[in-house]
């Protein structure tokens, strides 16, 4: 039966995208469909250490933000929010770039994961952030339970009602699986600084994000 209901949500998910419909209408309708089908995946915490998942646009700039906080031990570069198996770099298909972030709950707060996800970030870009465009970059906030699906709906409730002209573009999904990206990827914005997209993309979004969450910073600087 989930393997039926995995099927009809490629199916639908690949119709939506070549539909008429906008792709914000498109991801709203991928996004209720998931939330009525599929449940959501628990990862077990290790050694006291939790698991979240987020996607924001490109993952080496999103990886760098979250391995900045106090309280995480590490983020990973991967995939999910799709339904290819095994995804590579060059075919990931209806997955996006995301990252696994493992932190100690008892320093940072899920919540917090969110309110970083959310402040380091156009919130009303669709299917993108900054230069980078298309559903492998599209935003999604994974949850893996029904107290993480409460914190992100009353999170974005909030900053919807500032909103005026468009709401947040994110889609909200229960988590299914990560698929780590290649080694390469890994730590590549700490590893190329001098890459050019690393100058003129991440660092600067990396930079602001820092500005505007100071408290919740590490005390060794390691970017």
């Amino acid at each position: 039966m989930e393997k039926i209901t995995l099927y009809l949500v490629t199916i639908i998910f690949f119709g939506l995208q070549a539909s008429c419909k906008s792709p914000n209408d498109n991801n709203r309708e991928i996004e209720a469909l998931a939330q009525q089908n599929l449940k959501p995946v628990q990862t077990e915490s290790e050694d006291g250490l939790a698991h979240a998942y987020f996607a924001s646009g490109c993952f080496w700039c999103v990886e760098a933000i979250y391995e900045s906080l106090n309280g995480v031990k590490e983020a990973i570069s991967g995939y999910s929010g799709g339904t290819t198996e095994n995804p590579t770099y060059e075919n990931h298909r209806d997955h996006a770039e995301a990252v696994e972030v493992i932190y100690d709950p008892k320093t940072i707060s899920f919540g917090q994961l969110v309110d970083v996800y959310f402040g380091s970030q156009n919130i009303t870009q669709v299917n993108g952030q900054g230069p980078d465009k298309g559903i492998s970059y599209r935003s999604i906030v994974f949850y893996q339970n029904d107290n993480e699906k409460k914190i992100i709906d009353q999170k974005i409730a909030t900053l919807n009602e500032k909103l005026v002209d468009a709401k947040v573009a994110a889609q909200i999904l229960p988590f299914q699986k990560f698929w780590k990206a290649e080694n390469y990827h890994q730590n590549y914005e700490r590893n190329n600084p001098d890459n050019p997209y690393i100058q003129n993309v991440s660092i600067p979004r990396l930079n602001k994000f820092k500005k505007n969450f100071p408290e919740l910073l590490k005390k060794t600087e390691i970017h």
